[in-house]
C-alpha cells in the first residue's frame, strides 16, 4: 500500500472556519471527511452545507462519512469496530487516501475523547501515518 499520511482534527480547535481553512491549504489537504454522525454545529461555516460549499470554493472535496465512521453507537463505539459498517467506512477512506491528501474531522479537538481516536488506530494498525492537523504546524 506504499506510506500513507492523513491528517485529523477537531474544528474545535478553531475560532472561525477560514482559520481551518488557512491550515488545510498549508498542508496540501484535498478531502476533508466529516466523521460527524450529524454534520450540524453551533459554530458558524461547521453545517454541512456550508462547510460543502467553502471548502468546494476553496478547491478541496467534501466526503461525510458519518453514517459509516461516525460516533453515537448504540453498542458502544469499540464494539462497532467490528462490525460491517466500519470496514466499509475504512475501506472508502482509504481508498480516497491512496491518491489524495485527506483530513478526518469532528468536533473534539483533543481526539483522546472523540470516537476519532478509535479510527486513527484502526489507520495506525493498518501501518498508516495520522498526523493531528492543528499541533503539526
Amino acid at each position: 500500500m506504499g506510506h500513507l499520511l492523513l491528517y485529523d482534527v477537531g474544528y474545535g480547535s478553531f475560532k472561525r472556519l477560514e482559520e481551518l481553512l488557512k491550515v488545510l491549504k498549508a498542508k496540501g489537504v484535498e478531502v476533508l471527511v466529516d466523521l460527524r454522525a450529524f454534520p450540524r454545529s453551533r459554530i458558524k461555516g461547521f453545517n454541512r452545507e456550508e462547510l460543502e460549499e467553502e471548502l468546494k470554493r476553496n478547491g478541496v472535496k467534501y466526503l461525510w462519512l458519518g453514517d459509516k465512521l461516525g460516533g453515537f453507537r448504540r453498542e458502544g463505539y469499540e464494539k462497532y469496530v467490528q462490525s460491517n459498517g466500519f470496514r466499509e467506512g475504512m475501506e472508502i477512506l482509504l481508498s480516497v487516501a491512496r491518491d489524495k491528501v485527506v483530513c478526518l474531522m469532528c468536533l473534539e479537538r483533543d481526539r483522546r475523547f472523540c470516537h476519532r481516536r478509535f479510527i486513527v488506530e484502526a489507520l495506525k494498525g493498518l501501518g498508516v501515518e495520522v498526523r493531528d492537523l492543528a499541533r503539526d504546524q
